[in-house]
């Protein structure tokens, strides 16, 4: 059963919870879908009167939040050995590599880096628990949080909402099928974005290791 399907068999007030739940663990540390989760609850919202966009908006940005505020305090209380532990649950996740591409980003853009992994999948689940570990000054990390949460949340269920309310209005006459097309063609064209996102961070990592002078072997 494909999520949508499944999440139009339960209530609204399990949709909330479910969407809060689940990108409140993602954004701890927890690799979840909670991108897939809030784009079908949200264009299921357009498609059903019952579930308040406004309110689905609020519980993903409470759970993005709280999420990474959770996480940020098991960073700093963990520090590096909970990276490590983390690599052996979640290879895929936390290997050494994407590690050190984080820590990278963290190091030249602070804050920032926290604001703008919230719309990276992998800096998403990374930026609570290493900014922790990397002891950034919590009210920095509670800006760029608040912020983050806000604006990737809120912003993420308005534009899948008003896409799926005008794509259902304008295609009612091609059936489902032109809806599920249309919205497909939004999607992609996110995750293109975030694909090219995601190109340029690692572009700007190679150069800057490029960059870094070789050590010097020691003389005899």
């Amino acid at each position: 059963m494909h999520v949508q399907e499944w999440l139009e068999t339960v209530p609204a007030v399990s949709i909330y919870a479910l969407v809060g739940v689940v990108i409140g663990l993602e954004s701890l540390g927890i690799p979840l879908p909670g991108e897939i989760i809030l784009v079908s609850s949200a264009l299921l919202a357009s498609q059903h009167g019952d579930i308040d966009p406004v309110i689905l908006g609020a519980c993903a940005t409470a759970g993005a939040i709280i999420g990474d505020s959770i996480g940020y305090a098991i960073g700093r209380k963990g520090g590096r050995p909970l990276l490590a532990w983390l690599g052996g649950k979640f290879p895929r996740h936390f290997s050494e590599g994407h590690i050190a591409t984080a820590e990278r980003s963290f190091e030249k853009w602070g804050m920032w880096a926290v604001f703008f992994g919230r719309f990276i999948a992998l800096l998403r689940i990374f930026a609570g628990p290493l900014a922790g570990v990397l002891r950034m000054p919590y009210w920095k990390f509670l800006i760029a949080n608040v912020l983050g949460g806000i604006v990737w949340a809120g912003g993420t269920t308005a534009v899948i909402y008003s896409v799926g309310v005008v794509a259902e209005a304008w295609l009612k006459r091609f059936s489902w099928v032109g809806l599920v097309l249309a919205v497909c063609v939004g999607l992609a064209s996110m995750l293109i974005i975030k694909r090219k996102a995601k190109q340029a961070t690692e572009q700007q990592a190679t150069r800057q290791r490029a960059a870094e002078p070789e050590p010097v072997p020691a003389a005899d």
